[in-house]
């Protein structure tokens, strides 16, 4: 049942009490953060249930089967609550969070006029922008022209603001903007020294979400990213990180087609079944459709899409199972579909003797629904880290991303029922728990 792992070794740490409230401060106010504060708003009434909520529904098993001790992770440790939670945003867009809703039409008009009113007190400050990171959008609530650093300079304002105003005694930051065009890190990025001098010289590989990044760390502010672009996991800002015992985590929301992935393949390697080729295309008519439909956002989705099924089959290790797979992803915006994104997979498997077979998947689902009680997780489990003194690369939240962050030189973990072992390994890990390997033996001797 348990381990003697090193981590069960070290000492347990003392976990700093979720007093007073939490603000979180989110870097796009589209269709994922507005079904996400409405999906919160109308839970604190009593109108919906958290349905897709880890911290909110799921459970965690401690001790042996036969204890039937199994609470509720958020009874196990001690997570803000929803009640506790303020929200703040930016945005290239002015629209309150109410008018931004209805806008998006993810959620029904009836739900959205019923949450009207803490909807519109939420404005959008002014946002960090730059057409050559996301080339389909404009919009006129931008922060006045200056320098990177300048820019820098005016967020750590906005969260001082945002934390006197709303008096949060803690914060966290989630990236729930447009997905960036593909850069991979330079010199710039190489140290916090580098990036600084960059930001002064506003040096063009520095994009804005890397700017609210180095902004969210300045202030102490745990840190996540919802996109696939370069941000946080740049080695400057994962070195601020670790140097100011900051929590940072992504990146990319596991919502859609990826989520399936990770489901299917685990499964298909452990019954040692080959595949030789993975065909994936979704159509999707929402701003991030929109702003994908860009070759240069494209290929920073792309990457992260095509990462994870490598890294869960394995193909150095198993040639003959997965060394010659024909895998394609393609993101097609088609504006009738709005939000409810469908996602087609074709599987071209092989079995016993290499006789082939064939999967296909339909997935007609909704992609702010199911990125809203990530969101959520995300920011309640940061902020966890944070008053557990946890700092750096928060590997144990892998379990809600496409492409996770890991320590420099280490693989990703990609299959999704290890990454939920280790996450909650991780849980019983602060509260002083044995943890937990399903070896079982002891029940058979």
């Amino acid at each position: 049942m348990s381990s003697s792992s090193d981590a069960e070794m070290k000492d347990t740490p003392k976990i700093q009490p979720a007093e007073g409230k939490l603000g979180i401060l989110i870097p796009g106010m589209g269709a994922v953060t507005t079904t996400f504060i409405a999906g919160v708003e109308a839970i604190k009434l009593g109108m919906a249930k958290p349905i897709g909520s880890l911290t909110q529904l799921n459970t965690i098993r401690l001790g042996k089967r036969t204890d039937n001790n199994s609470p509720k992770i958020k009874d196990f440790v001690p997570l803000a609550s929803l009640e506790d939670l303020e929200f703040g945003g930016w945005d290239i867009f002015d629209q309150n969070c109410y008018e931004a809703a209805l806008h998006a039409g993810v959620l029904d008009k009836h739900l959205v006029e019923s949450l009207r009113s803490p909807l519109e007190k939420i404005k959008p400050m002014s946002a960090v922008f730059d057409n050559d990171y996301v080339k389909r959008i404009n919009g006129p609530n931008l922060k006045p022209k200056g320098s990177k650093m300048d820019h820098a300079e005016a967020l750590m304002d906005d969260i001082r603001s945002f934390k006197a105003r709303t008096g949060s005694s803690r914060l966290a930051m989630i990236w729930c903007g447009s997905t960036e065009v593909f850069h991979r890190p330079q010199a710039v990025h190489h140290d916090i020294a580098s990036f600084e001098a960059g930001l002064t010289k506003s040096d063009p590989e520095i994009s804005p979400s890397q700017i609210y990044a180095y902004a969210a760390l300045k202030m102490g502010v745990p840190y996540a990213n919802g996109a696939p672009h370069l941000t946080v996991d740049a080695p400057a800002l994962m070195e601020m990180a670790r140097e100011r015992c900051i929590p940072i985590a992504g990146k990319d929301f596991k919502t859609g087609q990826t989520f399936m992935k990770t489901l299917v393949a685990p499964g298909l390697k452990s019954r040692m079944l080959g595949v030789s080729g993975w065909f994936s295309t979704n159509i999707l008519g929402n701003r991030d459709g929109e702003v994908l439909d860009d070759p240069g956002s494209f290929k920073s989705k792309e990457e992260s899409k095509l990462s994870a099924l490598e890294q869960i089959l394995q193909p150095e290790l198993y040639p003959e199972l997965y060394g010659d797979i024909h895998h394609k992803v393609r993101i097609e915006y088609y504006k009738p579909r709005g939000d409810a994104k469908e996602g087609w997979d074709n599987i071209d498997i092989f079995g016993w003797l290499g006789y082939p077979m064939q999967i296909k998947i339909n997935f007609l689902c909704r992609d702010s629904i199911l990125a809203a009680p990530l969101v959520l997780d995300i920011m309640l489990f940061l902020d966890l880290a944070q008053r557990t003194g946890m700092k750096g690369v928060q590997e144990w939240l892998s379990f809600f991303f496409k492409a996770p962050m890991t320590a420099p030189g280490l693989y990703p973990e990609h299959d999704i029922f290890i990454q939920l072992m280790k996450l909650k390994n991780t849980l019983r890990w602060m509260k002083g728990q044995n943890l937990i390997t399903h070896l079982g033996l002891e029940y058979y001797d």
